[in-house]
């Protein structure tokens, strides 16, 4: 049993003793946390807070205890039922809330579940504002309504359908281009919500020949839910064998999107980021933002266009806080999760579905082509084990130190960039290691760069 408590929310598995994984007992201590949080921090006249979950087995069961628990805490519910991470947070915005909840453990398994906690912007807390609802929790300190002052809980299926909608309006979406380039489309929503809206969405952008793969929103997870390629096979033969212009794959909340090239094979979880950014830059020049642990064409292709890139470190707030910052017209994170504040400041594969097609029928070409016009960088991911108790943050020290001729960014923990390749060093905030990520022009480099990097932390442990 696992529970992880963290600023973006409360990740366990189901089941276990209170404490050790997200037991009933967790569910309403952390929500009711969250609620008092809300009720001293939002500007909001109203004590609303959506709720939202995608289909995963456990998700009926914990949604009944959140949206208890809010009423508990005096606060009114709109329960917007199966819907994807995006969907709820723009409900949020739109029934003007004072916050929303997920419930959701993105691509983890099917025993995990978690309560993420959205603002009254619809966009995740901070740091500062995650920890004190953590403090809140471990402290229990907060009061139950009377019985004269419970909230109402509502519900209100409406939502997949109005963020379909603002995602039409969009100017850089054209469902007509879309219409008229007469694409075969393959999904992949690995049975949960993405099964129900990601159709619907094609559907409404003109695309006529839908295949499905794994979307029933049973919860029963047909694969491995997190959209890389070694989980991916299916989805890859499928496009192969129908002769499908393109693939879309989504993991079960539907904010990263991995795309399938005509041919089957992977476009690169990386690449949708940077495609849609370079499609978005040619209609409307402006800055851009990504992790530090994302792909360098991002910035190649921002600085391609005569515009500025910003990395922000690793997070979703962190990206949208730099994105404000800089006034960033395009944004997100390379393990395909798109940010186009033209819609709303949080990672949305419905977007980035509606900004590719349209970019793949005006240009003319096929997803395969597309993909070779781009910088061309691959990544590699390792890591080094530590003894427990090491002092981490004095060995990035000396990385640093070692590393000190070259350009060195240490918001988050160590980017050392090379003139074309560069490594990311990154420690876990739940186990005794330091990952490493690195990127060069091929694969073969970037792993080499890793090991070396790598050897030179353990000759340090020595």
């Amino acid at each position: 049993m696992a529970l992880i408590k963290s600023i973006s929310g409360i990740r366990g598995t189901i089941g276990g003793h209170p404490g050790e994984g997200l037991s009933p007992l967790d569910v309403v201590k952390f929500t009711a946390a969250f609620a008092k949080f809300i009720a001293e921090n939002t500007t909001k006249k109203s004590r609303t807070i959506v709720v939202g979950r995608d289909a995963r087995l456990s998700g009926p069961m914990v949604s009944d205890l959140v949206c208890g628990t809010l009423a508990g805490m005096g606060f009114d519910v709109v329960n917007i039922g199966l819907a994807s991470t995006p969907t709820t947070e723009i409900a949020v915005v739109e029934e003007n809330a004072c916050g929303g909840l997920i419930l959701t453990a993105s691509h983890n398994p099917l025993q995990w579940n978690a309560l993420k906690l959205l603002n009254e912007h619809g966009e995740f807390l901070n740091d500062a504002e995650g920890k004190q609802v953590l403090r809140i929790a471990e402290e229990e300190s907060f009061v139950f309504a009377g019985v004269t002052e419970l909230g109402k809980v509502y519900t209100n299926d409406t939502y997949n359908r109005k963020h379909i909608d603002k995602v039409l309006a969009l100017p850089l979406v054209d469902t007509d281009a879309i219409a008229k380039a007469d694409f075969t489309v393959a999904v992949d929503a690995v049975n949960s919500v993405g099964g129900v809206i990601i159709p619907e969405l094609l559907k409404a952008l003109g695309v006529k020949n839908i295949i499905t793969l794994n979307c029933d929103p049973t919860g029963h997870f047909a694969h491995t839910p997190e959209p890389i390629p070694e989980n991916l096979t299916d989805i890859s033969a499928l496009v192969a064998e129908t002769g499908a212009d393109v693939g879309f794959v989504v993991d079960p909340d539907v904010d990263r999107l991995a795309i399938v090239q005509n041919g089957g094979e992977m476009f690169g979880e990386e690449y949708t980021l940077v495609a849609v950014a370079d499609y978005v830059l040619a209609h409307t020049p402006g800055s851009t933002v990504s992790n530090l642990s994302s792909s360098r064409a991002l910035r190649d292709v921002t600085e391609a266009h005569g515009c500025s890139y910003t990395a922000a470190a690793v997070g979703e707030v962190n990206v949208t806080t730099e994105m404000k910052r800089t006034g960033a017209v395009i944004g997100g994170e390379g393990n395909g999760g798109v940010i186009y504040p033209e819609l709303h400041y949080g990672r949305d594969a419905l977007v980035g579905v509606a900004l590719f097609l349209t970019l793949l029928a005006k240009s003319g070409k096929k997803v395969s082509e597309l993909r070779k016009s781009l910088p061309e960088y691959s990544i590699y991911k390792t890591k080094v084990e530590l003894q427990p108790g090491l002092d981490v943050d004095r060995l990035l020290e000396n990385v640093k130190a070692k590393y000190a001729g070259e350009r060195i960014t240490d918001i988050d923990g160590v980017k050392i960039d090379f003139a074309d390749s560069w490594v990311h060093l990154r420690k876990s905030n739940t186990e005794p290691i330091v990952r490493v990520y690195s990127e060069a022009s091929t694969l073969a480099k970037a792993e080499f760069l890793a090991s070396s990097v790598r050897d030179v932390i353990l000759d340090m442990l020595k």
